[in-house]
């Protein structure tokens, strides 16, 4: 007998918002060639990610259709700006409802979406889409979601949606994986095999990214407790929102939520036992990474290239905008040689610069960065000769990169949005040779850590910030939230929380 065919609706909506910068994202930051995207445009869009995973394994299965619905890509700004204005949300949302209705009916629905998505106006937007979502495609319909860990989400989602999958690692090298895990779960559930039941903890703890690399103890501890309990336990998922604080909204913090097949206690049982875990580690989950202010960071790097501990990765953790000139000016004040600055961004000197026709070879002189926020710091000049001109890392054709050859042996790259170079290879394609350089400053938090730590790349990793309590500060106290008490979390209160309850 054969099997009634299967149809999937996949739509994606994906942003990680940080809400303290003073610019919004709007529409036109979603609008460039390529996006939106629907139909197979859509379904080929990511290859290598949560996307990809997903319809590579659905489409294993001889009975399942999938059907693309418009949906705007990743936004070229990247995650360097600021709240979702509501005319952006509804626009895309309401656009993806409608095709959603048309094109139906539907037996399931695939979001890729991110976790720490920020709308002005809507307080849990993934939520929010989940809810809509339902409403079109019915309550017989089976709803599944992939997520980023640095989400902020809390038990509301799983109110409209059946299925969600997290990324466990940091770097992100399971979304591919999330991806077929939610297909298959999703085809399951469709059948009749996979009954969804669900709990969701969260846990009143809030943390900087840049502490929550999972390559070390305690944060490996965490996503390792949670593969023992999917190895020991069949049909269970274990998701772990590590939480995101620059997005200043109300679910914001760690949460565990579990996936069983109709084991809706054990989903319970699981999801304290993780909250237990993390609570039980919390002071060493937020002091297992040593944090240097700037100017002893590359006085620190200076040193390392002395004692040939080369290369060695300056990773400026806390440039949510890309335009931070702060540690391109230290290292310049304090003459280091033979440093590749990947990336300084600067979106009116690079339009200027390809409205002159910048060529390599051409003399360059003038200040660069800076001046997007406070945390910006103060544009930096600098004097040098135009290297070449490429692509950028972004899916934008406008997005270039200009490189500039300045003091002894010094490039710098000049970006249009925040650049976060996570493998040695993006350099290469750029023309840029990462071996022939001492030091690398990059704009990163952990996600360098994929192609430059764990790799061997790097014999030197010093993470640096400056000496102001800016954006992206370890010192989240020096934010302004409006959306958030503080003393509501550990370690700025005394919240009482317990996981055995």
């Amino acid at each position: 007998m054969t099997a009634k065919p299967i149809r999937i609706a996949v739509l994606k909506f994906s942003h990680e918002t940080v809400t303290f910068l003073p610019y919004d994202t709007t529409r036109a930051d979603f609008t460039f060639d390529g996006s939106p995207a629907g139909g197979e445009a859509l379904l080929a869009a990511e290859p290598r990610s949560y996307l990809g995973g997903f319809v590579k394994l659905a489409r294993e299965y001889a009975d399942v259709e999938l059907v693309g619905i418009t949906s705007p890509l990743e936004a070229k700004t990247g995650s360097g700006s600021g709240w979702l204005t509501n005319d952006t949300y509804e626009s895309f949302v309401g656009t993806m409802i409608a095709e959603l209705e048309a094109a139906g009916p539907f037996d399931g629905v695939y979001l890729s979406l991110h976790g720490a998505m920020a709308v002005r106006g809507v307080p849990r937007p993934e939520a929010e889409l989940a809810r809509r979502v339902r409403a079109a495609v019915g309550p017989a319909a089976f709803i599944a979601a992939t997520f980023d860990p640095h989400g902020n989400e809390d038990a509301e989602f799983l109110r409209h949606a059946d299925l969600a999958f997290t990324v466990k690692y940091f770097p992100h090298y399971d979304d591919y994986l999330q991806g077929e895990r939610a297909a298959r779960t999703l085809v399951r559930a469709i059948r009749g095999d996979y009954v969804p039941a669900h709990a969701t903890v969260k846990v009143p703890i809030i943390s900087p990214t840049v502490l929550q690399w999972t390559g070390a103890s305690p944060w490996m501890d965490l996503v390792q407790r949670a593969l023992t309990w999917e190895a020991r336990e069949p049909d269970v998922y274990v998701n772990f929102f590590f939480g995101f604080p620059w997005a200043d909204v109300p679910d914001l913090g760690m949460t565990f939520q579990v996936l069983t097949n109709g084991k809706p206690d054990l989903a319970r049982k699981i999801a304290l036992d993780m909250a237990a875990t993390a609570w039980r580690k919390r002071d060493s989950l937020l002091n297992s990474t040593k944090i240097h202010r700037i100017k002893h960071g590359v006085a620190l790097a200076q040193q390392a290239v002395a004692d040939r501990l080369t290369p060695v990765v300056l990773a400026d953790h806390s440039d949510r905008s890309g335009y931070a000139t702060w540690l391109l000016r230290e290292i310049i004040d304090q003459g280091l040689a033979k440093v590749l600055v990947a990336t300084v961004a600067d979106a009116t000197a690079i339009d200027a610069l390809l409205a002159e026709g910048v060529q390599a070879g051409d003399a360059f002189d003038r200040a660069i960065g800076g001046l997007a926020d406070a945390s910006a710091g103060e544009p930096v000049r600098v004097q040098g000769t135009v290297l070449r001109v490429t692509k950028g890392l972004g899916r934008n054709d406008g997005d270039r990169w200009v490189q500039v050859g300045f003091g002894d042996g010094n490039v710098l790259v000049i970006s249009r949005y925040l650049a976060q170079v996570i493998e040695t290879f993006a350099l290469v394609e750029a023309g840029l040779q990462p071996d022939a350089f001492d030091v690398i400053a990059l704009k990163s938090r952990v996600h360098f850590r994929r192609g430059f730590d764990d790799t061997g790349f790097a014999q030197t990793i010093l993470l640096v910030e400056p000496d102001q309590p800016f954006l992206g500060t370890v010192r989240l106290d020096g934010l302004t939230y409006e959306n958030v008490d503080l003393s509501a979390y550990y370690p700025y209160g005394e919240p009482a929380f317990d996981p055995r309850a």
